[in-house]
């Protein structure tokens, strides 16, 4: 019986086994996270000779210097995707960042494409400006290779289908239109697939590149840009958000499947609802109290959560007074009477409001809260909006970081995301299962291998590595092994080694190991390939105590790394051990831009 029968898992709930984002101040989610518990705030203030555009407004004393950034935003690998530097160019920046974040979502659930066997749907949103912004639509008077090459570098359809193609992946693409809830819809569309048997796993996120970077805005008073470039959620002297640029990307599995699978879960997904105002008392783009109230409370019973087990509100949180103040209404009405036991935040105010995917920054950040048991503050709330009677909601304002207690004894959180035209969205995560105890591993000798597409990616993936370990004690050799063979895509460049211990692992990645037990880019061993069986996935072992021997398994490696298909299946096959998240591999981006075509 597997492990999700044995411990009566939800058959409704969705598993987070991946993350991947950038947001302004963070190049990763490691740099995100670290932001969100420290207070940081990633908006950036410019001069006027940075500014692009706008030189008729940039003297007017409402002109505001600021946005939330992307760094690297006009960045690309193509090599990695076998993508021309001619398509590359013509992509917008936008596909090409969300092609990126998707191959890092995989990468960090400890999945290669390769192997995967199965659907995997991909949901995504996207702003369709940026692609006008960007170049100008094809001409669609000729349907020649190159304006069919423009048309899916450039429409915002095929932001999920070249996922899909360039990963080497099949299942549905559906990218989705629903203003700024976009990235909660795209989980929304992606839960009710893998619950149906549609898809076996699905990416899920949302991208917003605004172009161009480095300009600032014209305040106006009573609209949603705050007034001086800083967001203040819940804050009586809030004037409205900035603008900014992000990608957030999750893949999502069946909990039970996952839990069978041994994954790696950051949270699982217990409920999610949708709806829109339609026509209301309200006007149009402001929070409807009673429809975004039923949208939270559709969520929490979708998952039969009860609103007193959420303690952690990730809102929309604007930073004007009454987008607060209604926000806060139809949470309670949603959560009920009981007062003080729900942390309630807003993460806008740490990197601004990126539109398609701002609910995708509070769902990462509610996802790591959920993982690490910590509640990251909100930050830039220093005078209470008195229009909102806390006291009298479930809600308390997070102003600290602190370790995530909940009185109810599980941890679970509600991310609301709000779009212009009246769209709700909300999503109810909940703590990751607690791992099973497992028998202390056992050491014996194991292949460890690395691969990109040159020796110098390959160096930084041994310091990456090597770093990562230094701050991971608690990791276990047999699961790095497992994650890095089975989850990695095998690219030319190759390394790998033979190591019965992570002290043996940290030695021979800093490349003071003995050479009898490393093989480092295929040219210190020729292997003898007569001792293996082969099988439909590559190269094999014969026997269980060929695979605890390090001759063997030291031949199997300098196979591999001369560029033989190995079967790491049949090598872990006797083992339970679990796929970790490990460093990405290390894009060597450079600038793309448009071209004449």
């Amino acid at each position: 019986m597997s492990e999700a029968v044995e411990r009566n898992y939800d058959p409704g709930d969705v598993a987070i086994i991946g993350a991947s984002c950038r947001f302004p101040g963070a190049r990763n989610k490691e740099q995100y996270w670290d932001n969100l518990l420290h207070g940081r705030e990633g908006v950036t203030f410019y001069a006027k000779d940075e500014i692009e555009v706008d030189e008729t407004l940039i003297n007017s004393p409402a002109y505001v210097r600021a946005t939330g950034a992307l760094d690297g935003y006009d960045e690309f690998d193509p090599a990695v995707f076998g993508v021309s530097d001619r398509m590359a160019a013509a992509m917008t920046p936008e596909h090409r960042v969300f092609l990126e974040a998707s191959w890092e979502v995989m990468e960090d659930a400890s999945y290669d494409p390769e192997r995967v066997r199965g659907e995997v749907g991909v949901y995504a949103s996207t702003n369709p400006q940026s692609a006008a912004l960007y170049s100008s639509p094809p001409d669609w008077v000729s349907a020649g290779p190159e304006v069919m090459d423009r048309s899916n570098a450039w429409l915002p359809d095929t932001i999920t289908s070249n996922v899909l193609y360039y990963l080497g992946l099949t299942g549905e693409a559906v990218t989705v239109t629903a203003v700024c809830s976009g990235f909660h819809y795209a989980v929304h569309l992606a839960c009710q697939s893998l619950l149906l048997g549609q898809t076996d796993m699905a990416i899920a996120g949302g991208v917003m590149v605004r172009l161009p970077q480095r300009r600032g805005y014209l305040w106006e008073e009573g609209r949603i840009l705050s007034r001086d470039g800083h967001c203040r959620p819940f804050d009586a002297n809030g004037t409205g958000s900035v603008l900014a640029s992000g990608v957030a990307v999750v893949l999502l599995k069946p909990l039970p499947q996952a839990v069978a699978d041994r994954d790696h879960i950051y949270a699982t997904v217990k409920g999610t609802a949708i709806n829109n105002n339609g026509i209301s008392a309200m006007a149009y783009g402001l929070a409807q109290p009673e429809r975004l109230s039923a949208c939270i409370a559709g969520a929490m019973q979708a998952g039969d959560v009860a609103p007193e087990t959420v303690s952690m509100y990730e809102a929309n949180g604007f930073g004007m007074p009454i987008t607060d103040s209604l926000e806060v209404h139809a949470a309670h009405l949603a959560f009920g009477k009981q007062s003080g036991t729900c942390s309630i935040g807003a993460v806008k105010g740490n990197i601004g409001h990126a539109g398609v995917v701002a609910g995708g920054s509070g769902a990462v950040k509610a996802a790591f809260a959920l993982y690490h048991r910590s509640l990251p503050p909100t930050i830039n709330l220093t005078e209470l909006n008195e229009e909102i009677d806390f006291p009298r909601t479930p809600f308390v304002p997070q102003l600290e970081p602190a370790a995530w207690q909940p009185e109810c004894g599980i941890r679970r959180a509600g991310i609301t995301a709000l779009g212009g035209g009246g769209y709700n969205a909300h999503l109810v995560l909940e703590e990751p299962p607690r791992p099973v105890e497992r028998e202390p591993e056992n050491r014996r000798p194991r292949i460890v291998t690395l691969s990109a597409l040159d020796d110098a990616a390959v160096s930084r993936q041994r310091a990456a590595l090597s770093s990562w370990l230094a701050e991971h004690s608690d990791a276990r050799l047999d699961d790095i092994a497992y994650s890095l063979n089975l989850g990695r895509k095998a690219l030319p460049s190759r390394w790998a080694a033979v190591i019965s211990t992570r002290d043996e692992l940290l030695e021979v990645l800093s490349g003071d190991g003995k050479s009898g037990r490393v093989s480092r880019f295929g040219q210190e061993r020729r292997a003898d390939l007569a001792r293996f069986r082969r099988t439909e996935d590559g190269l094999a072992l014969g026997s269980g105590d060929e695979m605890r021997d390090v001759q063997a398994l030291t031949e199997l490696a300098a196979a591999w790394v001369q560029g033989e298909r190995v079967n790491f299946e049949v090598l872990h096959a006797d083992e339970r051990s679990h796929r970790i998240s490990l460093p990405n591999y290390p894009f060597a981006r450079r600038r793309f831009w448009r071209t004449d075509w």
